[in-house]
């Protein structure tokens, strides 16, 4: 992302903020895999978004109360003996002449300069609760404040959610943005590798490694665990031990899909493990298909956030009915929830930066209008586990199919 698009929205942000306010952000902190193993560092996406800023030990401070709005990072000095060892650090040099920062200075010395940048500040936009660690330095600065003011400065004497802004300016996607999620889409399409190389008998991690190659080899990797279900685990929403055996006649559900440059793709297929559906696994493979259809028909402005989910329960309790799977009148059976019994889940999310992405579905508690730019899920499934009364012929038969759809004027 080019660098002038993150200080356009540190600029909208601070608009948005107020001339007597700040915000704080920090970085998202490396985990512990196992004693001295980390995880993969992966920043924090309200962080990348606003900065670019790739490292672990950092914090954005954003004051849009100065004659000019300024933007300071805490961030790592330069080490070479820790870079030798654990790669290389941009320190504060770096993030003023790589990431336009105004001012920057090394993380250890945030509680002694964030007291006199909260100076004459009202308000400090900043999400209380998702890092308690972090919440102590916060709560500390403004606490030396209170303690040490001088006549004509004071402390802030609010907080409010950095969330409720920041994530409302994240919903609507860019142009760029879209450009990344298409290529994190592309790159995704590694499903007709897997369906080209399945065959009974692998292993469903083996289906998984088609995508971990596809990933790595387009400079991508995974948005969320790979999902690869055979049969029974088709049933199971979010099975990822994927270490069973693929048996002749069953279907494999894979929910899969790759995250480039910082943004998501999020696609599910499900298709027959010897390549010919059976009687049975068509009848439900075609009825989810013409739920997805109707949904993403609804998809457009002016329409709701939930309008495509109920189009797409409308015409899958229609169709379980036809089938009989369930018994009664399709608009009863909606309205007590009777098609639950086999599809459980909501027929999309907000998807981005994060899979399940930010952004409220409601506003003052009626469902959100859809936009140009937002970006969702289309994903209706059926799943019939084993022992499900009056549906013997379907037994263990789980379809989810799975797109990622934007929003556009028309």
């Amino acid at each position: 992302m080019n660098a002038k698009v993150h200080t356009q929205r540190r600029r909208q942000l601070m608009r948005m903020m107020g001339d007597d306010s700040i915000a704080i952000l920090p970085a998202a902190p490396s985990l512990i895999r196992n004693r001295d193993v980390e995880h993969g560092f992966r920043q924090d996406s309200d962080f990348y978004y606003l900065s670019g800023f790739p490292e672990p030990e950092a914090v954005i401070v954003l004051i849009p109360h100065r004659k000019k709005k300024q933007y300071v990072l805490f961030c790592r000095e330069r080490d070479p003996l820790k870079e030798t060892w654990n790669g290389y650090r941009y320190g504060p040099e770096g993030a003023v002449e790589l990431f336009g920062a105004d001012e920057a200075y090394p993380i250890d010395d945030l509680e002694d300069i964030l007291p006199g940048l909260m100076e004459h500040c009202e308000s400090v936009h900043y999400t209380i609760g998702l890092n308690p660690e972090f919440d102590k330095h916060v709560l500390n600065c403004v606490n030396s404040l209170r303690r040490g003011s001088r006549r004509g400065t004071h402390a802030p004497y609010e907080f409010v959610s950095l969330d409720y802004l920041l994530h409302d300016m994240r919903l609507f996607k860019s142009r760029d943005e879209l450009r990344l999620m298409k290529k994190a889409a592309k790159i995704s399409v590694a499903h007709l590798n897997a369906m080209k190389a399945c065959q009974p008998g692998m292993y469903e991690y083996e289906l998984e490694a088609e995508f971990l190659y596809e990933f790595k080899s387009n400079g991508a990797d995974w948005a969320y665990p790979s999902i690869v279900g055979g049969g029974a685990n088709g049933c199971i929403l979010h099975y990822t031990e994927n270490n069973k055996p693929l048996n002749d006649g069953e279907l494999v559900l894979i929910d899969a899909g790759a995250e480039y440059g910082g943004y998501a793709a999020d696609i599910t297929r499900t298709f027959p493990v010897n390549g010919k559906y059976s009687n049975a696994q068509k009848e439900i493979y075609e009825l989810v298909l013409a739920a997805q259809e109707a949904a993403i028909k609804k998809t457009k402005p002016g329409n709701h956030w939930n309008d495509p989910h109920n189009a797409a329960v409308k015409v899958l309790t229609k169709g379980m009915v036809e089938l009989g799977m369930l018994k009664g009148k399709p608009a009863e059976l909606i309205k007590k929830g009777g098609y639950s019994k086999y599809y459980m889940h909501r027929t999309g999310h907000w998807i981005g930066m994060d899979v399940h992405d930010v952004g409220d579905y409601k506003v003052d508690d009626e469902w959100r209008l859809l936009e140009p730019g937002m970006t969702l899920t289309i994903e209706p499934g059926l799943y019939i586990p084993s022992g499900s009364r009056g549906a013997k012929r379907w037994w263990n038969i789980g379809v989810r199919i799975e797109d990622d759809i934007v929003v556009t004027k028309e």
